[in-house]
């Protein structure tokens, strides 16, 4: 049976918890933390380790800076995506503007596709 993770990767996920971006704290103290569904921070799913991910709504959160706008981020992104993806998640990105400039956008956004996936 293929496993759902690489779990090498656990400690590398641990130390990114306790070492979260502005922008990963700020989404998860002021909004996922308190939310009506759970989300877990910097889960390990394959070879990846996601910002955020709720299960029941079978949703990846991905906060991206400037490096995933470069053409080499982009790709790995677009390679990232699709393998977590053929998970039958779901892969949402947020750039960091987003989160720092329009930060209650960002929370509708989410709820609503929270929401969405939860009638799947």
């Amino acid at each position: 049976m293929e496993r759902k993770h690489n779990p090498s990767l656990t400690e590398n996920a641990k130390n990114l918890r306790k070492n979260m971006t502005r922008e990963e704290r700020h989404l998860w103290y002021d909004f996922l933390r308190g939310h009506s569904v759970r989300f877990l921070r910097q889960k390990v799913i394959d070879n990846y380790i996601a910002d955020f991910y709720c299960h029941r709504a079978r949703l990846v959160i991905e906060i991206d800076g400037s490096q995933h706008f470069e053409n080499s981020g982009f790709l790995k992104d677009k390679i990232r995506t699709q393998r977590i993806e053929a998970r039958n998640l779901t892969v949402i990105r947020i750039p960091n503007n987003e989160v720092n400039y329009n930060f209650d956008g960002v929370c509708e956004y989410i709820d609503l596709m929270v929401k969405e996936q939860l009638k799947r």
